[in-house]
């Protein structure tokens, strides 16, 4: 996806308001107000409230594959996870204004354009832990008592509920500090 510099600074800007204020808060009239122009001036780079939204979500899904394609991978599978998540909690902590796109949080109500992008993003999310999650088994460092799936699952939602107290605590703490715990305590739990 090719943003323009404009258009990269109002999904930044709505995701700011979706973090803080909600879906209700995401409006045309308060996004103008937060990039400081003119209501007329957000249509001249997108159509709608959901045209954001869904540009939104397709960055966010772009940005974690783009990312995670990057990775350095070892032979390590516990590491391989570490580091995967490591790489998400930084992002989130540089970017805040985007930890709505881990809850979605009315978005799915909203149209069906963005919940397949909200299915998208979670898809991106599977594809990259389920190699690592299925190599770790492979090699008899990770449980097979639980598909690969399933972990996936619990980790995912072991993520969510991580970046949900985060949120609350109004980002007052180190995400990559929390993280790390909350890795460290996963990866107890699935070696075998």
């Amino acid at each position: 996806m090719v943003l323009t510099n404009r258009q990269h600074d109002i999904i930044e800007a709505a995701g700011k308001l979706l973090t803080t204020s909600g879906l209700s808060g995401l409006t045309v009239k308060n996004l103008a107000r937060e990039m400081q122009f003119a209501e007329s001036a957000l249509y001249r780079h997108f159509k709608s409230k959901e045209e954001i939204i869904v540009t939104m979500l397709q960055y966010l899904a772009d940005d974690i594959d783009e990312r995670l394609k990057k990775i350095q991978y070892t032979s390590r599978p516990e590491e391989n996870l570490k580091i995967l998540f490591r790489e998400q909690f930084r992002f989130f902590q540089n970017n805040p204004h985007f930890v709505v796109a881990v809850f979605s949080d009315g978005l799915m109500d909203e149209s069906q354009e963005i919940n397949k992008k909200i299915l998208q993003l979670i898809d991106t999310k599977t594809r990259h832990l389920i190699p690592v999650i299925t190599e770790g088994q492979q090699k008899g460092v990770f449980t097979q008592q639980v598909s690969s799936t399933q972990m996936v699952n619990f980790i995912m939602g072991a993520f969510k509920l991580e970046m949900f107290k985060w949120r609350t605590a109004r980002f007052s703490y180190s995400i990559i500090e929390a993280g790390e715990e909350m890795i460290t305590a996963f990866l107890v739990l699935i070696k075998k």
